[in-house]
């Protein structure tokens, strides 16, 4: 049991007050004092912390409910024999949250296959553990959405309706080419989310490229600009562990896997080197 403590009563004050019972957080532990019932005190706290535990797990899963990320692809499955060693350090760090406090965001380049959207999910999953809410979505999905609440004269709508998510994770941006209409209210996204709301994005297309997506030299130039300022720049630069799981069920017998650190294809010097902390 717990004995009473000041301590234990300030913790009894602050989980009154996060539950939102502020009168309660107020009077209860002086009542139980000058009521010389401090042995019950440590009880009642016993229970309170009960209570916030269970309220604690019913919101996690809330949140991962709403946050539609593959169940799959969490850190524990992982395969870090195919992740470069520093990237991973990096999405292990990054899973502490602290830059979505401060509205950073996190940039994974790499060609496909290479398990980008895994290393993504996974520090998405990390961070719904902790209690923050996260959107995983498709890009092409997302600018379709947008493009139909514009259409619709709701984009305002849309995009306070995405804003409730602390972190947004936009998978496969460079798969997207769109026409200016959707690149614009792609751009408009960003722009709303800058230095308030992160992003996590993934791309097999390199900065250079960056206008395949959005046409126009300008927002081009913006758009990085927003997202690089305050960012968090991986890169998983290796063979397709898609190519790589194909090769084993043809064959096997053969065990032989990517060194994740080891350039596998020609260099192309536009893709970002440099592991870069926010």
């Amino acid at each position: 049991m717990t004995v009473y403590t000041p301590e234990v009563g300030d913790r009894i004050t602050k989980l009154l007050a996060e539950f939102k019972l502020s009168s309660a957080a107020e009077q209860t532990t002086k009542r139980f004092l000058d009521a010389g019932c401090d042995q019950a005190l440590g009880i009642l706290a016993e229970v309170l912390e009960v209570e916030w535990q269970a309220r604690r797990e019913r919101r996690v899963d809330r949140l991962r409910r709403a946050s539609r990320l593959p169940p799959a692809k969490t850190f524990d499955t992982l395969d870090p024999a195919r992740v470069p060693r520093n990237v991973l350090i990096q999405a292990r760090d990054l899973a502490r949250g602290a830059f979505v406090e401060r509205g950073d965001n996190v940039l994974l380049f790499g060609r496909p296959g290479v398990g980008k959207s895994h290393v993504a999910c996974a520090l998405g999953h990390a961070l719904v553990s902790a209690g923050v809410s996260v959107l995983f979505i498709p890009t092409y999905q997302l600018v379709q959405q947008l493009l139909a609440a514009r259409r619709d004269l709701s984009l305002p709508r849309a995009l306070r309706a995405l804003d409730a998510y602390d972190v947004m994770i936009l998978d496969d941006l460079g798969y997207v080419q769109q026409s200016a209409d959707e690149a614009e209210v792609l751009f408009t996204l960003m722009a709303e989310r800058y230095e308030r709301r992160s992003l996590i994005i993934t791309s097999n297309l390199v900065f250079s490229e960056w206008d395949r997506i959005f046409k126009n030299p300008m927002t081009t130039a913006a758009a990085i600009d927003r997202l690089v300022h305050h960012a968090t720049i991986l890169e998983i630069d290796r063979g397709s562990v898609r190519a790589e799981d194909a090769k084993k069920r043809k064959d096997p017998k053969s065990t032989t896997t990517t060194n994740p650190t080891t350039t596998t294809s020609p260099r192309d010097d536009n893709y970002p080197t440099e592991i870069n902390p926010a």
